[in-house]
């Protein structure tokens, strides 16, 4: 069983009261005797992860995964604002430490060999770009864009860029996705568009996205757009709505990292390449585990390749030849959960309604209606099958106008209830 600790008891109140670092704060707790659970003494594992995002959950989690498979005690101190302060490693009397190797400062700190560590990062061409003589465990840059561009291509698209960042120490792993990604296209007779954008602050939002639409306006379209990361695959999505540039017709957009959180925050779900991280920290547990109990880690490093492809609404490309159904379909795509009207979709792309169908009926072969009500019908069919919200809530989140129209849906489209199409997908 993993303990979470984090003593008190010794603690001078006037050391409280301060606002001390977290990790001077963790110093004076781990100089306590090590803590023994019945004859098994408890080793004390510092985490060095950013919390915030689903890269670095997902490898705590795996962490904890193999804490909960062993008979060995973790007391394991988790700081996710290690910036305040790292330099405080270098007194800190634990036993061991996982952490972030793409932070190059804490590679610095910790590659002395004064304590037991286990890096994670990312991948290189390179194996003199490894911290050497350290365990390391590497997310496959290479191949997370590899299956990033081998999807857009399954989608029918024949033309590619990628969104990533402006070069620094502390994100390596983005320009090693750019070469592979220049790589991919010299490989396939194509010049690789890329463009870096500007470095991420919320404050910077408006300017952030106002520059990547002036890019995405000179860019060929039907266009293919990788992004590095889901948060940057985002900004693309909102420059794409703020620009009224159709997507996935005109832009079909992937991420890397398969962030539920960010996934909720788009209007049109994102479609991401899912890394193997929750695998990762497992992986990396076990080799923290074997030096800390003397065995030999072997092999040093290892390369955990992606789970797949989360296939969502922002690549799902298919051509329109027409622009008045393919701004139809963009705003169905964003307000269909939002009770979207035919008039409504006739309003935005300015023609009337009698025009927009006459132009629906050729192109997809059904009317405006019936768009909009697949539309609700595929959200509705994801949400059955990969969650445990109830029936009412996913028919008011769908744009269902009642419970009992969604189940009268269901029965002419699939033949069952809602509830049975669940059991089915189980």
């Amino acid at each position: 069983m993993v303990t979470f600790f984090i003593s008190l008891l010794k603690i001078d109140e006037k050391l409280i009261s301060r606002k001390l670092d977290a990790y001077t704060f963790a110093s004076l707790v781990c100089k306590e005797p090590r803590m023994k659970t019945g004859k098994r003494e408890a080793f004390r594992v510092a985490l060095m992860f950013k919390a915030k995002g689903a890269y670095g959950r997902d490898i705590i989690t795996g962490i904890c995964d193999y804490t909960r498979s062993t008979r060995l005690t973790w007391d394991l101190i988790l700081d996710e604002d290690f910036r305040s302060r790292p330099q405080s490693l270098l007194s800190w009397a634990g036993d061991g430490v996982i952490a972030d190797f793409d932070d190059p400062l804490l590679v610095e700190l910790l590659a002395d060999g004064h304590i037991p560590v286990v890096g994670v990062g990312g991948s290189y061409q390179r194996d003199s770009d490894y911290p050497p003589g350290i365990p390391y465990v590497a997310t496959d840059n290479r191949r997370l864009v590899e299956l990033a561009y081998r999807h857009l291509i399954d989608m029918g698209l024949q033309r590619f860029a990628l969104y990533s960042m402006p070069p620094a120490p502390t994100n390596r792993w983005a320009q090693e996705r750019e070469a592979r990604f220049r790589q991919l296209l010299e490989a396939d007779g194509m010049q690789a568009e890329i463009f870096n954008g500007l470095p991420t602050f919320a404050v910077d939002w408006g300017p952030i996205l106002d520059n990547i639409v002036c890019w995405l306006r000179a860019l060929p379209k039907p266009i293919g757009v990788i992004a590095v990361t889901d948060a940057r695959a985002r900004q693309v999505l909102q420059a794409c709505i703020m620009d009224d540039i159709a997507v996935p017709e005109e832009v079909a957009i992937m991420g890397i990292d398969d962030d539920p959180l960010l996934r909720q925050l788009t209007r049109i779900p994102i479609s991401s390449v899912a890394q193997g991280t929750r695998r990762m920290g497992k992986i990396a547990a076990g080799m923290l585990h074997r030096k800390l109990t003397g065995a030999p880690v072997k092999p040093l490093h290892v390369l955990v390749p992606p789970e797949g492809i989360n296939a969502q609404d922002s690549s799902r490309h298919q051509p329109v030849n027409h622009p008045y159904v393919m701004r139809a379909l963009h705003y169905i795509r964003q307000f269909a959960a939002q009770g979207a009207k035919v008039s409504q979709v006739a309003d935005y792309v300015g023609v009337s309604r009698t025009t927009l169908e006459t132009h629906f009926h050729r192109q997809r072969g059904k009317s405006v209606h019936d768009e909009i009500l697949a539309f609700k019908l595929h959200l509705a069919c994801g949400m059955l099958s990969g969650g445990e919200l109830s029936c009412a809530e996913i028919a008011e989140r769908c744009g269902f106008t009642t419970l009992q129209y969604m189940y009268a849906v269901f029965r002419r489209e699939f033949d069952c209830s809602p509830l049975e199409y669940r059991k089915k997908g189980s």
